[in-house]
């Protein structure tokens, strides 16, 4: 975990380490958690000091092999791509005519200095919900750290459980639509442009936009 992020979440420390000592409990009774270990706290290996924008999922994928700890995000070796994931590339090409790449490693996203941050940070294989373990407290405490330190910063809130978080972004340029889920996205995920837009929001504060491409090799199509 980065330096800037050990303290800004000194304050629920307590609570990360009865997560984690809950998820050890049911690894060690034989229930498969996702995604390693290694990955749970992945969000948080790139320097706050360097977030820009924050996009925020529920949990992560509960199939085995594919969640990586960045929301949205899966291995790069997954084929077929999730759903949410594949509208998440048609809108990016759309939007600033970025061609889909053909894996889900949002990995260049996050160095980048976007947030990719599930407000719940694992799950049982097979689906299972962990938000029982309070993962949401940790997760809230890391949002209000950004609002804490300061622009620049857009949060990029795609459907309803995203969108609670909006009072805790009080000044924090918000970009919502309905989720990139294939039961949602044509009721405003599709046309929202929301990666054009946080780039309109993030040269208005002074910063640098964003490089959305997922590989620096892709190309931007005509």
């Amino acid at each position: 975990m980065d330096a800037g992020w050990a303290q800004a979440l000194a304050s629920v420390a307590d609570r990360l380490a009865d997560a984690e000592a809950a998820v050890e409990r049911e690894r060690a009774d034989g229930i498969e958690v996702l995604p390693e270990r290694s990955s749970v706290l992945r969000a948080f290996d790139a320097p706050l000091d360097d977030v820009r924008v924050l996009i925020v999922g529920q949990d992560p994928y509960p199939n085995p092999g594919h969640p990586i700890g960045l929301s949205f995000a899966v291995d790069r070796g997954v084929r077929p791509l999730p759903a949410s994931l594949r509208n998440i590339y048609r809108e990016l090409h759309d939007d600033l005519g970025i061609a889909p790449a053909p894996h889900g490693d949002l990995s260049a996203w996050s160095q980048q200095g976007v947030l990719l941050l599930n407000r719940i940070l694992t799950v049982r294989a097979g689906g299972g919900s962990h938000a029982k373990l309070d993962w949401q407290s940790i997760t809230d405490a890391a949002v209000d750290a950004l609002v804490d330190r300061g622009g620049p910063l857009v949060a990029i809130l795609w459907g309803r459980q995203a969108q609670e978080l909006a009072p805790l972004l009080p000044g924090v340029p918000i970009i919502a639509s309905a989720h990139p889920s294939p039961l949602s996205a044509r009721s405003g995920f599709f046309g929202s442009r929301p990666f054009s837009r946080a780039n309109l929001a993030l040269t208005a504060q002074g910063a640098k936009p964003v490089d959305w491409r997922v590989d620096a090799d892709e190309a931007l199509l005509p």
